[in-house]
């Protein structure tokens, strides 16, 4: 065997295992149903975490106030904010008598640390049932409260949602919003597959208990990122994850508009990875190698022109395989306009991802804000 056979074989290896995680992708998730189970009516308590964010706060509140749900509350942390996001709050609390305003001030342990500010949030809910969402973020529907804690049962304590991002006439934003979809599409596919990972903070819900039985934020509480995909990390299982699909469930938020901003967020999210458990770092990097082999080996040989017919029909089978998923999941997120660009987006975002990596191995990014 000559090297040029050997990087064929690893071609086709790397190509394999790309093509099991799309027929897992598509098997799991993109095929699947979307559930609607029936409202509860549950006593919920909304929590948002803001620092400096009082004109978003002015902007997208409203859309929560005006839930149409029975029985909620909605709790705002202000998390020793240096703008009047303070004033702000307790002028939509004067008005409201479900908002229960908790003001946070830096102590020197816990210093610049959301998952400090999120913790005296929690302590303080009145509802046994939270849900989470960001100060930038509003739901897409007035049914958003009713949707995600329609999943709560008796065995279902964590309610896994999708956080989109406002779409906007710019290559940046289509790139921010493919790397978003990507990951929902992989952290719902494991969720439905029975190993649940992560979440994100822009639309999270569990249960009070669950918090308190995993002694909150103290595992990870030294990281300053990772009160969404951590937590989750740490105590999500088959039986106790549940997702919510359904379009009325989504939320909405403001992304980065520019590059360097964006991968400031990217270096900081993609850090908490390396926290997350051994079998889900594992499948993660199978995940991530495999797609990086396959666009590094398919140049190589097209460069050297070796075994062209292989390249042809592999590529050709990864391309309808591929496309065909990211047409369903792009259909059940809303994401319809990012179809056409997914091999130009996927190639970028690979570079994007290899870079961050780099630069976060040379040095470790800041707090949250």
């Amino acid at each position: 065997m000559d090297w040029l056979d050997l990087l064929l074989y690893l071609f086709i290896a790397a190509s394999s295992i790309k093509l099991l995680f799309y027929i897992l992708f598509l098997k799991h998730f993109a095929w699947t149903k979307t559930l609607n189970p029936k409202q509860k009516n549950i006593g919920v308590s909304v929590i948002i975490c803001a620092k400096n964010e009082a004109r978003n706060i002015n902007a997208f509140l409203p859309y929560i106030i005006r839930q149409d749900y029975p029985e909620f509350e909605i709790v705002l942390v202000n998390d020793n904010s240096h703008d009047n996001t303070l004033d702000v709050m307790e002028n939509f609390a004067l008005k409201h008598n479900n908002i229960k305003l908790v003001n946070v001030k830096n102590i020197e342990a816990f210093w610049a640390n959301k998952k400090f500010a999120l913790t005296l949030g929690i302590k303080a809910a009145k509802y046994d049932y939270l849900l989470f969402t960001d100060a930038d973020c509003k739901p897409l529907s007035k049914h958003w409260i009713k949707n995600m804690s329609s999943h709560f049962s008796n065995e279902k304590t964590i309610v896994l949602g999708y956080g989109a991002y406002q779409k906007q006439r710019s290559f940046l934003n289509k790139l921010i919003r493919f790397e978003t979809l990507l990951t929902a599409l992989h952290y719902f596919s494991f969720a439905k597959l029975g190993m649940p990972y992560m979440g994100v903070g822009r639309n999270l819900a569990y249960r009070k208990d669950e918090f308190f039985k995993a002694n909150g934020f103290l595992n990870h509480m030294h990281i300053r990122s990772g009160d969404d995909d951590l937590f989750i990390n740490q105590v999500a299982t088959k039986k106790n994850t549940a997702v919510c699909l359904t379009k009325d469930s989504f939320t909405l938020s403001i992304p980065n508009n520019t590059l360097k901003d964006w991968i400031k967020q990217k270096r900081r999210h993609y850090t908490t990875s390396g926290f997350y458990k051994q079998s889900h770092k594992f499948i993660l990097s199978s995940l991530y190698l495999s797609n990086m082999l396959f666009w590094v080996l398919i140049t190589v040989l097209l460069i050297l022109k070796m075994h062209l017919k292989w390249l042809a029909v592999i590529f050709l089978l990864k391309c309808i395989l591929q496309g065909f998923l990211i047409k369903k999941v792009s259909k059940k997120l809303n994401e319809s306009d990012l179809f056409f660009l997914f091999p130009v987006l996927e190639i970028c975002l690979l570079s994007l991802q290899l870079y961050i990596f780099i630069n976060n191995l040379i040095s470790k990014p800041k707090h949250w804000k």
